[in-house]
């Protein structure tokens, strides 16, 4: 009596966990682990992609033209971008230098150590270059620094540079750099510039402020010829030179040296200009490095390129965009000879060595209205040690990281109403809000190309490439048992690691009798471009006025459309494992909140305050660092919006912990 009860239920039993059978991840996980597309196709797609950002040049008929309509760029570029999220007491602050004392010299100069802030709380040092008589108005140069020279101001080319500037009278400030010098702590590493944009200022606000100080110091010292003010720099001190002479018109004379080069040089390149503050989000959308350096027109401009570079910006790829491209535009002044080329070919390679040095020499000289200087004076005995030149700065100084961390702190979101009607319109409005800071765009699956497929021991599978209206793509593998049927319930499994991680999870949702289909987004797993890495078109597409985050969104979405039209538009689940696949589900369920019917989160963070706060490195989560995400959003918040999707978190030890993330 007692068995054939039993019996009947564990008949039961093993009837209801038929599917269970049907798959384990061993068997998944060579299903899951087959590459559907190489990654030289996605590298071809995302340059394509790209190459639709580009921006067409201007086309000014006469100088007047061109002069108005630069300076229409010069407040939309440092109103709109580079001070976006900026204090305007911080942006309006006038200079702060001080003086540590005087290194003196026999030789016809002296040097002058000098502290600056930028914003309140972080310091930088430099070392003014000072004429032994110092007397009436002279020139002025400001010299910065570039990448990988750990030196910073130190560096031998640059002293003998500021050396040879002071020697012929003119004055030469030279700039630490954050990450090299004195400003070399780790968490002034210019990656962590995305923090930055996460908590809502731009990246580049901090670069231009931290130069343009040093711009300020001079334009206001009493010995200095404000009509004769220079910039020059190599590699990001080049770079430095293009933003801030183009953007900030008392720059009358420029010598950028191998620091950048157009934005179609750099989507057939992407490596050269893989530094956050290069390609800052939004400084490409509408405009280029380009236009730029046209807007330097009809101040002198001699741009300096290294023939064989070893690091970037090679001439022969740049010099037809930025510089024969940009003829006309000096033309139009009928100062054509003022924008000047020079080819370095010994050594070629990236350097601001003596060939290039001295092209710089007869430049500044020239157009200062100086004796043209056509030798550098030889002053190898001269050269300071990098101890020497320590100004030193105060212990408790902010750092990038620092400064990041500081303004997170000082978010503050307005209060979620209590009531429905209320609720419903704030979700409304918060959602509306999120398109923009993510700038979500919806696209559609235009084709759904299947590659592969298996249907043996119970599983049947087919390995989809998916092409959007956007012309980028996805790849995915869709899993279920022969004998579930083709309403059975739908789970899309993202994993960070990309789908050839995520075979436990497939199986798991298989065996409960649903349809999965695992995936993988732009920037992960098939989807990764590998030359390049992914945080460099990551950068690119920000730059060029989308956002990463916003694209791999917009491709969920169109997937579970595409999904949910092939099972007979049912209500879809999410699962994902790691931070990055959390965040995408998220902002993608507080999109489109009636699409799916829960967020099962694995492996995921509880807010975004945990990229500041381990900190991580913007290279490993390069999606996540939108701008203004943090300032606006956070990961409570978009469980909220995405109602009445139910978002729950999965503990290590496997069973889920429904939550419906209220905010306490």
């Amino acid at each position: 009596m007692i068995a054939r009860p039993f019996a009947l239920l564990l008949l039961v039993f093993l009837g209801l966990n038929s599917a269970s059978a049907q798959s384990s991840p061993q068997q998944l996980a060579p299903i899951l682990g087959d590459r559907v597309q190489p990654s030289a196709i996605v590298e071809f797609e995302l340059r394509h992609y790209l190459v639709n950002r580009l921006t067409k040049m201007p086309a000014p008929t006469s100088a007047e033209q061109w002069t108005s309509e630069a300076a229409q760029l010069r407040q939309h570029l440092l109103n709109d971008i580079v001070f976006h999220g900026w204090p305007k007491e911080w942006v309006d602050a006038p200079p702060q230098f001080k003086d540590l004392g005087v290194i003196g010299s026999s030789r016809g100069y002296r040097l002058r150590k000098l502290r600056y802030e930028i914003v309140p709380g972080f310091w930088s040092t430099a070392i003014l270059y000072e004429p032994a008589s110092l007397t009436g108005k002279v020139p002025a140069i400001l010299s910065v620094n570039g990448h990988a020279f750990l030196e910073g101001k130190a560096i031998e080319y640059k002293q003998k540079l500021c050396i040879n500037y002071a020697k012929r009278g003119i004055l030469a400030l030279s700039l630490e750099w954050f990450g090299f010098g004195e400003l070399s702590q780790p968490e002034n590493g210019h990656d962590f510039a995305a923090h930055l944009d996460l908590v809502g200022a731009s990246a580049l606000g901090l670069f231009y402020l931290a130069m343009r100080r040093g711009l300020d110091y001079l334009y206001d010292h009493p010995n200095v010829d404000r009509n004769r003010l220079g910039m020059t720099g190599l590699s990001g001190g080049g770079w430095q030179t293009i933003v801030l002479s183009a953007l900030d018109e008392r720059v009358s004379v420029a010598v950028p040296v191998a620091g950048y080069g157009s934005l179609m040089s750099n989507i057939v390149h992407p490596a050269d200009t893989s530094e956050i503050e290069e390609d800052a989000t939004d400084f490409r959308a509408g405009q280029d490095y380009t236009i730029l350096t046209a807007m330097r027109a009809p101040r002198p401009t001699l741009l300096i390129y290294n023939a064989e570079d070893d690091c970037c910006f090679r001439s022969p790829f740049v010099k037809q965009d930025i510089y024969e491209g940009i003829k006309p535009f000096f033309r139009l002044y009928r100062k054509e000879d003022a924008l000047a080329w020079h080819e370095n070919i010994d050594p070629g390679t990236h350097n601001y060595e003596i060939d290039n040095r001295q092209a710089s020499y007869r430049f500044f000289t020239r157009y200062f209205d100086l004796p043209m200087a056509e030798r550098e004076i030889p002053i190898d005995a001269e050269i300071k040690t990098y101890d020497e030149l320590v100004v030193g700065l105060p212990k408790d100084n902010l750092t990038v990281l620092g400064l990041a961390r500081k303004m997170a702190q000082e978010i503050k979101r307005p209060a979620i109403p209590s009531d429905d009607s209320q609720r419903r319109a704030w979700a409304h409005s918060e959602r509306e809000k999120l398109k923009t800071v993510v700038r979500y765009q919806p696209i559609t699956v235009e084709s759904a190309w299947k590659m592969n497929n298996t249907k043996n021991k119970g599983l049947e599978s087919l390995s989809y490439r998916l092409e959007f209206s956007n012309q980028l793509s996805a790849t995915a593998v869709w899993v279920k048992a022969i004998t579930s049927p083709d309403n059975a319930p739908v789970t899309i499994v993202l994993n960070d690691e990309g789908k050839k991680s995520a075979a436990a999870k497939v199986s798991s949702r298989v065996n409960r009798g649903e349809q999965v289909l695992a995936v993988d987004l732009l920037f992960t797993g098939d989807t990764t471009p590998e030359k390049p890495s992914p945080a460099d078109y990551a950068l690119i597409v920000a730059a060029t006025g989308n956002r990463p985050i916003g694209l791999e969104a917009a491709q969920l979405i169109a997937l579970a459309q595409w999904l949910g039209g092939l099972s007979q538009k049912q209500q879809i689940r999410l699962e994902t494992t790691g931070m990055r696949s959390q965040v995408v589900a998220l902002v993608a369920s507080s999109i489109e909140p009636a699409m799916f019917s829960e967020v099962s989160i694995g492996e995921g963070i509880r807010s975004l305050a945990y990229l500041l706060d381990t900190p991580v490195a913007y290279r490993t989560a390069s999606d996540l660092f939108c701008l203004d995400l943090y300032k606006e959003f956070d990961l409570d918040l978009l469980a909220l919006v995405a109602e009445p999707a139910k978002v729950s978190y999965r503990t290590s030890e496997g069973p889920a912990e429904k939550t419906d993330r209220k905010r306490e």
